[in-house]
């Protein structure tokens, strides 16, 4: 591999863009020569926007390109497992966000296939890469607060997704809880063993009427002794709200909220500050940033990469074993 390689971006919504403004801006070693988008408009918008040379609404035109190294995969859900396929069979490496799939099948035979081309495929679970996870998780592995007993994630939206989103999103733990259940890993660095859910809808009677709910807690048991809750919610009045806590035999450590200025106000009637940054696109910016910059330097230097295929199954799993508690009002053991 040259010191530079080619990019074709796939997908040209919210995200992709996100992605294309950091290759162009912010990674030297990569070069994004091509976006695709069934939303030719939107294809062709972002190229001009970023100078990208090629736009188009066929993926194809991507896939086939022997002169692009790797793809970066921003489609619908319902795209991604066959998109891993495909590009992994032209021999590129693979990018692709989250959920890889909403069936564990159609994930392992994806997982198989970048194997068996021996591709590289990292998952776009980005809060690994914010500096206050980050920040938490050395704590754990370095024993700045002993060994670790509980943790607790707290990612609540500020407002809920479109009804039409909803139906097609595979639900709150495929769509919104599967980054807690990674950081949960990522942060025990342990497995879970059982997982145990309550949930209603309790935001907007149309998100059940979907077959959705939009209010869980979950609790779970990893294999190191790690007891972790997580509670999200689809609507939190104040904003994007994302804490965690780490609690440990010799100490405890928090990450808070991040806002968009340090300024508090003070007066006879209150103490105040203004409310935390309003979404993911501006709260964790430099994480996407950072992931991509990560991808870029596997493939550059051939690494592993930072965020493997098994990672994105493990996290998808339980999700999936989630579900399977909330329908049955059990714990469900997660082998």
């Amino acid at each position: 591999m040259t010191n530079t390689i080619n990019i074709g971006l796939l997908g040209a919504g919210r995200i992709g863009a996100v992605h294309a403004q950091t290759i162009v801006q912010r990674v030297p070693a990569a070069k994004l020569v091509a976006v695709a988008d069934v939303n030719l408009t939107a294809a062709q918008a972002l190229a001009a926007r970023f100078g990208i040379a090629r736009s188009g609404d066929d993926p194809a035109m991507i896939i086939n390109d022997p002169s692009i190294d790797a793809v970066l995969i921003c489609t619908s859900t319902d795209t991604h497992a066959p998109l891993i396929e495909a590009v992994a069979r032209a021999g590129k490496h693979i990018f692709c966000e989250k959920p890889i799939s909403m069936l564990l099948g159609d994930t392992d035979r994806a997982l198989a296939a970048a194997s068996a081309a021996g591709v590289k495929l990292q998952i776009g679970f980005n809060r690994r890469f914010d500096a206050n996870y980050a920040r938490v998780r050395r704590a754990i592995v370095e024993r700045e607060i002993g060994e670790l007993h509980m943790l607790h994630i707290i990612s609540r939206d500020p407002a809920p997704p479109p009804i039409a989103y909803v139906k097609v999103s595979g639900g709150i733990f495929a769509d919104m809880m599967i980054h807690d259940f990674d950081m949960a890993r990522f942060l025990t660095g342990s497995e879970p063993t059982e997982i145990y859910v309550q949930a209603a809808v309790r935001v907007d009677p149309a998100i059940g009427a979907a077959g959705d709910v939009d209010t869980a807690v979950v609790l779970m048991r990893f294999a190191n002794g790690t007891i972790v809750t997580i509670d999200n919610s689809r609507k939190a009045v104040y904003g994007y709200d994302q804490r965690v806590e780490a609690f440990g035999s010799a100490g405890a450590i928090q990450s808070g909220n991040v806002y968009p200025n340090t300024a508090v106000l003070s007066s006879a009637d209150s103490v105040r500050r203004d409310l935390p940054l309003n979404f993911f696109m501006q709260r964790y910016l430099d994480a996407y940033a950072a992931e991509v910059e990560s991808f870029v330097d596997a493939v550059v230097n051939d690494k592993p990469v930072a965020v493997s295929g098994d990672d994105g199954r493990a996290a998808f799993a339980m999700a999936v074993a989630a579900k399977k508690s909330m329908e049955s009002g059990q714990p469900v053991r997660i082998e």
